[in-house]
């Protein structure tokens, strides 16, 4: 049987983060744009290198953002009531109000980034003094423990840096099992027995209090992000364009050349008496200025397109090569990118920025990958949330929405459509399909919690003010007209 002592699990966590720390590096550095470099021959002079540093695209952060900019929670809607009908969601809730307590409304993104650049992040649901909080972890700090890592939501322990050692100072590091929370010291992180575990302290939750946000898993429970497969494209990007730039400084202008003339000399001038002088009111003489080798040194020659090159000797031919072509590097550039966007499931126009002509099923059509692709984040990342609802709900005391797993996260429409393709859409729903109105409510573009529920305070005295008037009139006897004529009596 496994060792699951405390100790026996930091140190298993902390090789788990050692054994993935070159990996996610990488990774980071390709985010950050720190790229491998280019080829170039080995006797590359400094221009080589300027050219190589240059020639470094970064296509990294458009692939995390571009599905990232379409991930926003923006409320939660708990799961069906003791009366069994199912509950509206509300800005009020416990579970919304510890969401907005952890400022979460901002650092969501940051959450969702990290996940899909590195394949996956947490977050950590606890008390503090102001309340249930819960905050994201980074993966190059935090690693978890799970039973089955393909299907489990729950892991068993988690570990969390939060000093990393250096010299002979010692990291520090928090770590997690279903009852208890260690504080965690170590010197390295291959180093078991630097590790030293504090005493157990309780964390109020029945579970570890660390929840895994994974972009994708599959069923031998590794976690990939956009990034990793994205890497050799993007060097096959950066070669590329580095190719052009060396063929742009070198080959793209037209050179001139002269034949049958030497160089002109650098010359050096000399007094009456032979010597060297840097004086020109003193020289009667000069003579071709010698290198270390006795050979005559050629004088630099400064030539401009605003110069003319002309020789006394009619043997001298002046010529010119003309410039390489480089659309062919230009083409391979855009292949690249386009490679790189059927991959990603990037719209091409995110990319290339051509947007020109294109119609609305155009654009629609290179949208629907992208779509199909932030669906599925949605589906993966909703369930992290409602678990770290239901970790909160547990932690504040509420038993009823601690086994409520038929709540569910509402994520923002961020489609891009006009307001009025939105009402005419909507307007057809509720009048040919015959779907309340109000249920139509959440589906108005930009529509927030808040804003829903003050539609919804405002139809209700709408309504209240328009069902008192109709009872006062149902009250009020009808008085009888004055131009009515009374019968008469035969």
């Amino acid at each position: 049987m496994a060792d699951t002592s405390p100790k026996a699990l930091a140190v298993e966590l902390l090789a788990i983060l050692d054994r993935d720390q070159e990996r996610l590096q990488r990774i980071d550095d390709y985010i950050h744009g720190e790229h491998d470099d280019p080829y170039m021959p080995p006797q590359a002079d400094d221009e080589y290198k300027l050219l190589a540093k240059r020639a470094i695209s970064n296509w990294m952060p458009l692939l995390i953002g571009t599905p990232a900019q379409a991930l926003y929670v923006d409320g939660y809607r708990p799961g069906t009531s003791s009366s069994g009908l199912p509950q509206a969601s509300s800005s009020t809730s416990p579970q919304w109000a510890h969401w907005q307590r952890s400022r979460m409304d901002a650092r969501q993104a940051a959450v969702y980034r990290g996940a899909l650049g590195f394949g996956h992040s947490f977050v950590l649901t606890e008390k503090t003094k102001e309340g249930v909080k819960s905050k994201g972890l980074s993966a190059k700090r935090t690693a978890a423990l799970f039973e089955d890592p393909a299907n489990d939501e729950t892991p068993y322990a988690a570990l969390t840096i939060t000093v990393k050692p250096k010299g002979d100072v010692p990291g520090k590091a928090r770590m997690f099992d279903g009852r208890n929370e260690y504080a965690v010291t170590f010197k390295a992180y291959g180093d078991a027995e630097s590790v030293k575990v504090g005493g157990a302290k309780r964390h109020g939750a029945s579970e570890c209090p660390v929840t895994r946000f994974a972009a994708s898993v599959d069923l031998e429970g590794r976690t990939v992000g956009v990034v990793e497969p994205m890497i050799a494209l993007q060097n096959r990007i950066n070669q590329t364009i580095f190719d052009l730039l060396v063929a742009q400084t070198y080959t793209s202008h037209e050179v001139r050349y002269v034949t049958g003339m030497a160089p002109p000399l650098q010359m050096e001038l000399l007094d009456e008496n032979g010597d060297v002088t840097t004086d020109p009111t003193q020289a009667v003489d000069s003579r071709p200025r010698l290198d270390g080798a006795g050979n005559p040194i050629p004088a630099n020659v400064n030539h401009n397109a605003r110069r003319f090159l002309f020789a006394e000797d009619p043997d001298v031919k002046f010529g010119s090569l003309p410039a390489g072509p480089i659309g062919s590097l230009i083409d391979s550039v855009d292949m690249s990118i386009r490679h790189l966007a059927a991959i990603s499931q990037t719209p091409p126009h995110h990319l290339l920025g051509q947007i020109a002509n294109l119609s609305a099923e155009a654009l629609l059509a290179a949208e629907t990958a992208l779509s199909r692709k932030i669906t599925e984040f949605q589906s993966l990342f909703g369930e992290s949330w409602e678990r770290v609802f239901r970790l909160a709900a547990e932690l504040e005391g509420n038993d009823a929405a601690t086994d409520d797993f038929t709540g569910e996260v509402q994520w923002r429409d961020m489609e891009s459509r006009s307001l009025a393709q939105a009402a005419d859409a909507l307007g057809k729903l509720a009048d040919q399909l015959g779907i309340p109105k109000r249920g139509l409510w959440k589906r108005v573009p930009g529509v927030t919690q808040t804003e829903y529920e003050d539609w919804e305070q405002m139809a209700e005295e709408d309504d209240s003010v328009g069902q008192l008037a109709a009872a006062m009139t149902r009250a009020t006897p009808s008085a009888p007209s004055p131009f009515t004529e009374e019968p008469i009596a035969a």
